[in-house]
């Protein structure tokens, strides 16, 4: 695990440096908002045409409906994250936390794969949570989302295809290894050694069992609403009724999953719906596969800035936060 880690908390540690230099002014910290902005928006320009022609394909109440479900799926999965630092001892009002993780989530559009992290430890920063809480909570956001999406397909794959539970074995054979890791003294551990080769401090509270319960549940949760958004675009492609749901969900499960682990592309852009079509060519083809994928892709970026805004105002709705500690600073 620390050897698999570590690059990623050298360059975690790295760009949290440069950004803390950026904190003090506002002009350079809105230079790198719009560079994130900017990457998303060369994304969405990039695929335009293939959006807009995948739209014209499905009704509007479709996909009306399926970007309601990603953002109802978004919800619960802030709900998760703010049980999880709160676990670790930082306990964020709802709107600040919404503006932390959403807002610090834009910079994943930015080649790199590590200026979320870098932003949301800022962010939080500037509301009292020291950078090792956000990093713990959002490492165990990350992997509980893994492990409930790698629960989800083993569930799903089989009633999708025999042969695609079969390609894709290797997948669920690390279920086993996220539920050990998730255990509150591993976890602890495991984060506390993340932290100290990235030369920061441990954690000073260990995550309860119960706050790891109540966080897997509300992933979970959002997991079924992420495969509702498939399960509504499918349903507007061929007829099938409920019995799609689970090939929807183990679809967009699997799909997650594989874009995550291709960490050189920003945001598994491209893997993520070449993963799709393959798990919805028992009951699709490819074309029409491909448009299903498309519109997801469109309705999660958008909901990242649908949430990132919301999460902006919800914000200001609440005073100033008080000066940092000393505590906090020298972190």
């Amino acid at each position: 695990m620390a050897r698999r880690s570590y690059p990623l908390v050298m360059m975690t540690s790295y760009a949290g440096r440069m950004l803390s230099r950026l904190r003090s002014s506002p002009l350079l910290r809105a230079a790198l908002a719009l560079v994130a902005l900017g990457f998303l928006g060369y994304g969405l320009s990039k695929n335009w045409n293939d959006s807009v022609a995948a739209l014209t394909r499905l009704s509007w109440w479709t996909v009306a409906g399926s970007f309601a479900a990603v953002l109802v799926g978004l919800g619960f999965m802030l709900v998760a994250w703010r049980a999880v630092l709160a676990g670790f001892g930082s306990r964020l009002p709802m709107g600040i936390a919404a503006k932390v993780l959403f807002m610090g989530q834009l910079g994943k559009y930015i080649p790199g794969s590590v200026w979320a992290f870098a932003a949301m430890m800022e962010l939080a920063r500037d509301h009292g949570s020291p950078p090792r809480r956000t990093f713990g909570a959002t490492v165990v956001g990350l992997v509980d989302s893994l492990g409930c999406a790698l629960a989800l397909a083993a569930v799903t794959l089989p009633l999708t295809s025999q042969d695609v539970a079969r390609q894709t074995w290797y997948l669920l054979a690390l279920i086993p290894l996220i539920v050990i890791g998730l255990h509150p003294r591993v976890l602890t551990f495991g984060l506390n050694l993340l932290l100290r080769i990235a030369r920061k401090e441990p954690l000073d509270q260990v995550l309860s069992g119960r706050a790891m319960l109540v966080a897997t549940a509300w992933t979970m949760a959002g997991w079924l609403f992420y495969g509702a958004h498939i399960w509504l675009l499918l349903g507007d492609m061929r007829p099938g009724g409920a019995s799609l749901f689970a090939v929807a969900a183990g679809a967009y499960a699997l799909a997650w999953v594989t874009g995550l682990l291709t960490v050189i592309v920003p945001a598994g852009i491209g893997v993520r719906e070449g993963a799709m079509v393959l798990v919805l060519a028992p009951v699709l083809d490819a074309p029409h596969a491909l448009v299903i994928a498309v519109v997801s892709r469109l309705a999660f970026t958008l909901a990242d800035v649908v949430w990132a805004g919301l999460g902006f105002l919800l914000a200001r709705a609440h005073a100033p936060s008080a000066s940092r500690t000393s505590e906090y600073a020298a972190q």
